[in-house]
């Protein structure tokens, strides 16, 4: 009964840490909806977040074990901080106002741009969860599908809406990155 109860607590803190790192996907992708966006780019597009969000994560995952086993107790601590870190970060980030220069999204190195630079916290979200040996399949494959899935999403709501609503994505899923940082600490 706890093995089911302790799994089942795993996958609901896997999947709500896939949305809020697919929050930022979401966010940036309303941006580029907004610049007027081809249904083959908004596909291409999101396949290669997709990837990228199994692919840093793993990294992450393998760097976490590897620090896990160096920092021993003190893991819990740190794995907590840098989602604590990460968190604010993305909170930062939202609420920083002016113009960003944004990449051209129809060329591949534009898109293997965008697509990496959006997922370059779920390295850090890796490394905190391989710190505690997450499941390695369900976790890469729910910030995958996440990662993809919301960024479609955010392409498609992005012809459609306001660019305050992508700031405000990127700022809840900063949130609960934090939120889940102090849980870990305390």
């Amino acid at each position: 009964m706890f093995e089911t109860s302790a799994g089942l607590g795993q996958l609901i803190t896997i999947l709500i840490m896939a949305a809020a790192l697919g929050m930022d996907a979401f966010s940036l992708g309303i941006g580029i909806g907004m610049k007027g966006i081809r249904l083959l780019h908004v596909l291409k597009i999101s396949v290669l977040i997709g990837f990228f969000h199994i692919l840093m994560p793993l990294l992450g995952i393998f760097t976490g074990q590897y620090v896990s086993s160096l920092l021993g107790q003190v893991t819990t601590y740190a794995a907590g901080g840098l989602l604590i870190l990460l968190g604010g970060h993305m909170i930062f980030n939202s609420l920083k106002s002016g113009d960003t220069r944004m990449i051209d999204h129809r060329s591949l190195l534009g898109m293997i741009l965008f697509s990496l630079s959006v997922s370059v916290d779920s390295f850090s979200v890796g490394v905190s969860l391989g710190m505690f040996r997450s499941n390695l399949i369900l976790t890469v494959l729910a910030f995958g599908i996440c990662g993809g899935a919301m960024s479609v999403m955010g392409l498609l709501l992005g012809r459609r809406v306001s660019r305050n609503l992508g700031d405000f994505g990127e700022a809840l899923g900063g949130v609960i990155l934090l939120a889940f940082g102090l849980a870990f600490i305390f």
